[in-house]
């Protein structure tokens, strides 16, 4: 109590009540199970106690067979005794009986011997056979007498036997007497402190037990503060069931929008494909389109130097159409009919071509709202106009042959040769490199 008292708040004071509760309960563990142990022994020693005295009791009931055994063969022994003295005498008598009837008979014998030779011849040969009758006789008695002496040396030694027997069943009897005693002694000295052991025990539980009851009244109070924290506890085990199976809704969303972000992930490396081949495409298309820029600035300055050449080639012949009266023109013959028709079908080209540009550039329009990206247009370039204004073939024709375009009349002269070679000259600005190049594409 004055352990509790030094303490200061009602947990500590608890959980030291607490810890001698158990270091009580665990001394009177074992105190039980030494009382038990103890109890173990002390039968364990009576039921040695009772061995011992059925044991005891077995050597005296086996010492006083073997005294009456011993008083029953001295008694044989001297029965015997008597019986052979007995006979004995009575064989000794018999013996000097027969001896005094032989002397009796032999005298006779030896009357009738002298009465009778003839008839003694007869006896003495009956006297030979009785003599050795008797020898035998005799040697059967000294054989019988010497067998009598052996059996009463054997029944002494038997004798002195169970003497010696006797003497030790009494020593040891004597000695387990000794031991019965000093346990005696023990076991009374254990049972008289077992029983003030128990005493101090049955102390000890009073009270513990008072002390129990006081622990019982905390244990109450304790579990129902376990009920309240268990309430607690299921309330939260529910909620933390509904997380789970909001997890789970959210884990499979997250399936979903990830298999979502795969395909995505597919079409755009699809995309990428795509692009990187649009991406060669294109720039195969730069390429022509850069060729086709040189070759339109070249058939430009081509067509800025014919055009110079033609105002050139007109102001003699309006000089000279203004001083002649006024003539009709000519008919157009079947080869400038095959011409034109030839720069229709041209024209018809151009127009397909322009047409298939604007598709590609509707194509691209796509690609940038995809996200592809074409490379810089050139500055002066519209997707309706087309870059030649006329088809190659009847440039290069014009340039060949700027004649035919006009209508001569008689009287008008052929250009003279430094015209033609500066004409000619004019073409040389197109390499055929290019145009060759350009026909291929």
């Amino acid at each position: 109590m004055q352990a509790l008292n030094s303490l200061a708040t009602p947990e500590e004071k608890l959980a030291a009540l607490c810890k001698k509760y158990a270091d009580l309960l665990e001394e009177s563990r074992c105190m039980q199970k030494r009382l038990k142990a103890l109890q173990k022994k002390q039968s364990q020693i009576v039921k040695e106690k009772i061995h011992l005295q059925g044991e005891h009791s077995k050597a005296i009931l086996a010492r006083s067979k073997l005294e009456s055994l011993c008083r029953e063969l001295q008694r044989h022994n001297k029965t015997l005794k008597e019986e052979n003295s007995q006979r004995s005498r009575e064989y000794e008598e018999q013996r000097k009986e027969a001896m005094l009837h032989f002397q009796m008979t032999l005298s006779d014998i030896e009357v009738q011997m002298e009465q009778h030779s003839s008839h003694n011849t007869k006896l003495r040969q009956e006297n030979m056979e009785l003599a050795e009758k008797l020898k035998k006789l005799i040697e059967q008695y000294e054989l019988r007498e010497e067998h009598i002496d052996k059996v009463f040396k054997h029944k002494e030694l038997q004798q002195q036997l169970m003497d010696a027997k006797l003497q030790r069943i009494t020593e040891m009897m004597k000695e387990v007497e000794d031991k019965q005693q000093r346990e005696r002694d023990f076991l009374l000295k254990d049972a008289t402190e077992s029983r003030r052991k128990c005493e101090l025990m049955k102390e000890q539980e009073t009270q513990l037990k008072q002390q129990l009851s006081l622990y019982m009244d905390k244990f109450e109070e304790f579990q129902s503060t376990l009920a309240k924290s268990n309430e607690v506890f299921t309330t939260f085990r529910q909620e933390m069931e509904k997380m789970t199976k909001k997890i789970k809704k959210l884990e499979k969303e997250t399936t979903q929008w990830r298999t979502k972000w795969e395909s995505n992930n597919q079409a755009l490396l699809q995309m990428a494909e795509e692009k990187t081949l649009r991406d060669g495409h294109f720039k195969a298309l730069q390429g022509k389109l850069e060729l086709l820029e040189r070759l339109c600035r070249a058939l430009q300055k081509e067509r800025n130097d014919l055009n110079n050449q033609l105002s050139l080639l007109q102001e003699p012949g309006d000089k000279g159409s203004a001083a002649l009266p006024e003539a009709q023109p000519p008919e157009p013959s079947a080869g400038e009919d095959e011409e034109e028709e030839e720069e229709e079908e041209e024209e018809a080209a151009a127009e397909e071509e322009a047409e298939e540009e604007e598709g590609g550039l509707a194509q691209a329009g796509e690609l940038e709202a995809e996200g592809i990206h074409r490379a810089p247009r050139p500055p002066n370039w519209s997707p309706r106009r087309p870059l030649l204004t006329q088809p190659l073939p009847l440039l290069r024709r014009r340039a060949a042959s700027p004649q035919k375009r006009q209508p001569r009349s008689r009287t008008e002269e052929a250009p003279p040769h430094g015209e033609k070679a500066v004409m000619g000259g004019g073409s040389t600005n197109l390499q055929p490199t290019e145009i060759k190049h350009f026909q291929r594409g």
